[in-house]
């Protein structure tokens, strides 16, 4: 687990400020499964805390008090009720069942054995009311980019921000691609002209391939239902870059 990354919340917010496609991807999969909603993974609420403000009953858990702390402020701020819990999606157990539980923005990539995976999986079959359907999505892994991932600092231009502090926020990566583990190790940077390298933080991200991805849901109990490509809906395809998976209990 990619600790100290996401120790700077706010920052997390300003440098990914949550694609508008896929908060309303899953305020739909809400709205037509109603009852009581789950998120793992949940970081600052980008996702939850709109389905919240829908009327649905949602839980929110995340590993990071830090990103924690961000969600319950902006829920407050909202006047949105969200229960918060810190917790490891790995092994949870909430005493009850949701109708439609989810894991966005390749949160689940924070799990890199096989193992922990299936144990996620495992855990949010138990979590799972008669009929729920469960949502997560990752990238499809490009091995050209894979391949690039030699360890040189780079500029991630598309991720620059501007922080209402400190001005204009430069990012910068180094990764290396760990082939055998499946795991992207990084190192991210951001600075501003006066302040070089004010966070340096680790983040470790697993890529899962199209053909395990299925063989791994069915070791947790689930059955892959339907695998989309974008947020439009379009069929997994050769060229996708998500992979958006339904998932329910086998």
């Amino acid at each position: 687990m990619s600790r100290s990354f996401y120790s700077h919340a706010r920052l997390y917010d300003l440098m990914f400020p949550g694609g508008e496609s896929a908060v309303e991807f899953y305020r739909d999969y809400a709205d037509r499964h109603g009852g009581r909603v789950l998120e793992l993974g949940c970081g600052t609420g980008q996702k939850l805390i709109p389905i919240a403000s829908d009327g649905h009953p949602c839980v929110g858990l995340d590993f990071s008090s830090d990103m924690l702390s961000e969600a319950r402020r902006k829920a407050n701020e909202r006047g949105v009720a969200v229960e918060w819990v810190q917790g490891d999606m790995r092994a949870f157990d909430l005493g009850r069942t949701f109708d439609f539980v989810f894991i966005a923005a390749n949160s689940l990539l924070h799990l890199h054995e096989a193992e922990d995976l299936v144990s996620c999986f495992r855990s949010v079959r138990r979590h799972l009311a008669p009929g729920a359907r469960f949502v997560f999505d990752v990238f499809s892994p490009s091995v050209r980019l894979l391949a690039e991932a030699d360890g040189v600092r780079r500029a991630r231009e598309s991720l620059s921000f501007v922080d209402p502090d400190r001005g204009d926020v430069s990012v910068d990566v180094a990764e290396n691609y760990d082939a055998p583990a499946q795991v992207t190790r990084g190192t991210w940077y951001l600075s501003t002209s006066s302040e070089p390298d004010f966070v340096v933080a680790p983040l470790e991200i697993r890529s899962i391939f199209p053909q395990e991805l299925p063989l791994l849901v069915a070791l947790g109990g689930l059955r892959l239902v339907e695998r989309f490509g974008d947020w439009s809906g379009r069929p997994f395809g050769v060229d996708s870059p998500l992979q958006i998976c339904v998932c329910e209990s086998a």
